[in-house]
């Protein structure tokens, strides 16, 4: 059932993985309901929840995921992360979070699915220095964007493009943007089975406009 609803779902995203990756991100799932038990990583319990809530709801941003590296910043239960890593095992992806439970949990997903493109990192985003700038940073449900650019501003290069994913459109936020960075595109997106609104935000340096 799980399966049959996370193809549905890709499909209704129009995205096509191998079956492999299929079978990952179903072993994630099960690793995450597991873990949650004892560790609290998501407040979602059901696995079905959490193909929906978690799994379509990081891949949707996937068509605006290109370049060499990401990193992403409060990854908690490794979300968008870890489904992108998985989608994209070309890609280096850094999974940055300051809880230690949580980056015990990252790092047995990565050693359990064997994904070699991951970084497990267990540092604030705003006291860890990158050997090199990313070409993406992610972000979800991490802080406000003021304060989130804040944080990560020392991250970006001039080409870098933060993925922010947010519900409801935050315009009190965007009012309130550092004044070197600006809102390149928005993009409204329709995650199977999740109610509500959910807006995809690529920010920018102000340089790069």
């Amino acid at each position: 059932m799980l399966r049959e609803q996370l193809t549905a779902g890709l499909n209704e995203l129009s995205l096509s993985l191998e079956a492999f990756q299929i079978e990952q991100l179903l072993a994630y799932v099960g690793l995450l309901e597991k873990w949650n038990k004892t560790y609290n990583l998501t407040a979602v319990r059901k696995p079905r929840d959490m193909i929906s809530h978690h799994l379509l709801d990081s891949l949707a941003i996937l068509p605006w995921v290109s370049g060499d590296s990401l990193v992403d910043v409060g990854s908690g239960a490794g979300l968008p992360g870890i489904p992108l890593a998985i989608a994209r095992p070309e890609m280096a992806i850094t999974l940055v979070d300051s809880l230690g439970k949580r980056c015990r949990f990252l790092s047995h997903v990565v050693r359990e699915l064997k994904l070699k493109n991951i970084s497990v990192v267990e540092s604030r985003a705003e006291d860890w220095l990158a050997t090199e700038q990313p070409a993406l940073i992610t972000a979800r449900a991490v802080a406000a964007l003021p304060v989130l650019l804040e944080q990560t501003r020392h991250l970006f290069a001039a080409d870098t493009v933060m993925l922010a994913a947010k519900g409801r459109w935050p315009q009190l936020e965007l009012d309130a943007l550092p004044a070197d960075f600006c809102l390149a595109e928005s993009i409204k997106l329709d995650i199977p089975g999740v109610a509500g609104e959910r807006h995809l935000l690529r920010i920018k340096l102000k340089l790069n406009q």
